[in-house]
């Protein structure tokens, strides 16, 4: 995995079509502002394409897709994913309806920055490079535990891009080169979890090109609100990690045990709490007040948390056989 920066004038000219495919499921409060955030786009609005697969939704998702797509000064084009439940199933639909040499992938939850697709697509000039990661931000957050995940950047992408088997980006904000998908194949359709490091290792396994990384392509996220979220989050997470170690060999994550979670916090009582107390009051003008003091005072047991429920979700998960099946174009 690289950055290197691209030539500005090269990235000038360099305008290949490119299509991005947006999976939705009961996304009704999301698309306005998901369409916003593509009208905001600076890459030229004739060389670029928006698929937005409705995935089975029980809200008004679908209707609001037609009526955009009618109404909007963007090519937006409506699709539906009707037969199989999974995100990885409408990006396939979208994928098989687009007509763009680059197929970029974010979610309807995320916001994408005005610049982002002119920063994402630059590195694909070289034609060596046929994956390309753009880094995901955090939505401004109001709750202890969105500031907490702020603080750690849970969902940035140099946690996936420094992976220990292989690199591989976020669907959140990625961007693959068609050639590759028609030769690695699509997006194992009955997955319901780490289907974006398998499409990426997957294409880097077959030696058809390189991933590179672009940290000024940004989208951002909101990041989940309540222990529930969250809890949720983690668990996915550890079933990630089951499925890829069933299909690619990946290590598996360490168990916390529940007597590991009792020493660590009773070390945090004892031991860390005095010591992030004592430096608070070393240091009166920064003080202990607010909430971003509190998220450093409940880093740990947030940390046990989220830790137990990855364990959980890793230990229970078991890959269905059908999601072997990889699609293909």
């Amino acid at each position: 995995m690289n950055h290197q920066p691209v030539d500005a004038t090269t990235a000038t000219s360099f305008l290949p079509m490119v299509s991005v495919v947006v999976p939705i499921y009961n996304g009704e409060a999301d698309l306005p502002e998901l369409i916003n955030c593509l009208l905001s786009q600076t890459y030229p609005k004739d060389r670029v394409e928006y698929l937005l697969v409705d995935n089975n939704s029980s809200d008004r998702t679908l209707t609001i897709l037609k009526t955009s797509a009618e109404n909007c000064p963007i090519t937006i084009r409506p699709f539906s994913e009707n037969q199989i439940q999974s995100s990885y199933s409408a990006r396939n639909t979208g994928i098989r309806a687009a007509t763009g040499e680059i197929i970029v992938f974010t979610d309807a939850d995320c916001r994408p920055q005005p610049q982002w697709l002119h920063a994402l697509i630059p590195p694909f000039v070289n034609q060596e490079v046929v994956i390309v990661a753009g880094e995901i931000l955090a939505l401004p957050g109001t709750t202890l535990l969105e500031q907490h995940a702020e603080r750690q950047e849970t969902l940035s992408q140099k946690h996936t891009l420094n992976h220990s088997f292989r690199p591989y980006g976020q669907t959140a904000n990625l961007a693959i080169r068609r050639i590759a998908l028609e030769k690695a194949g699509l997006f194992r359709p009955y997955l319901t979890s780490g289907g974006d490091a398998d499409i990426c290792w997957r294409i880097l396994a077959e030696n058809i090109g390189r991933l590179e990384f672009a940290p000024n392509a940004i989208v951002r996220h909101r990041h989940r609100a309540t222990l529930k979220e969250l809890q949720s989050q983690w668990r996915r997470y550890g079933r990630s990690n089951r499925y890829l170690h069933e299909l690619h060999g990946v290590d598996l994550m360490r168990d916390i045990t529940l007597k590991e979670c009792g020493y660590r916090l009773a070390r945090w009582l004892v031991k860390e709490i005095p010591r992030d107390m004592k430096k608070a009051l070393a240091q009166p003008k920064a003080g202990i007040a607010g909430k971003v003091t509190l998220v450093d005072l409940l880093n740990t047991p947030i940390g046990l948390f989220t830790a137990r429920a990855r364990t959980a979700g890793q230990r229970n998960a078991k890959l269905p056989e059908n999601a072997k099946i990889i699609d293909r174009l």
